[in-house]
């Protein structure tokens, strides 16, 4: 087994969207062989395109963060409008919010980051997050 793997994401394989106008989704946690998290990479071709479709994430009970790496998206979150520029992150920790996602720009790029609900235990000393506060 690999104990690690390095890749420049322009040397991962894309997958083939169902439809033309997909945006371009780099399959992270297959590529990089992740089995405890899912990760993926959208870009998209054009203003306007759907980065993630409607959906909530009930069946599996994952929290999911998404993180504009660059441009900016519209995120739709139980009827309400987000909007993201480069640089910002959203967190859905309740697997019951519909949400989905749009590029407001050509080359948006979008890390999506999902995980299941058990608990996760830092191995970080606590006094680092001491000011930092939670929602």
């Amino acid at each position: 087994m690999t104990r690690w793997t390095v890749r420049a994401i322009a040397e991962v394989p894309t997958v083939a969207g169902s439809d033309r106008d997909d945006p371009l989704w780099y399959p992270l946690q297959h590529v990089l062989g992740i089995d405890t998290f899912g990760v993926n990479l959208f870009v998209a071709s054009r203003a306007g395109q759907t980065l993630v479709e409607e959906h909530d994430e009930r069946a599996s009970e994952q929290q999911e963060l998404y993180l504009v790496l660059e441009g900016h998206a519209f995120f739709e979150l139980d009827g309400e409008e987000a909007h993201l520029d480069r640089g910002m992150a959203l967190a859905i920790t309740e697997p019951s919010v519909r949400r989905s996602a749009r590029a407001a720009s050509q080359g948006t790029t979008l890390l999506v980051v999902g995980a299941g609900r058990s608990l996760f235990t830092s191995t970080w000393n606590p006094s680092h997050f001491r000011d930092i506060p939670r929602p």
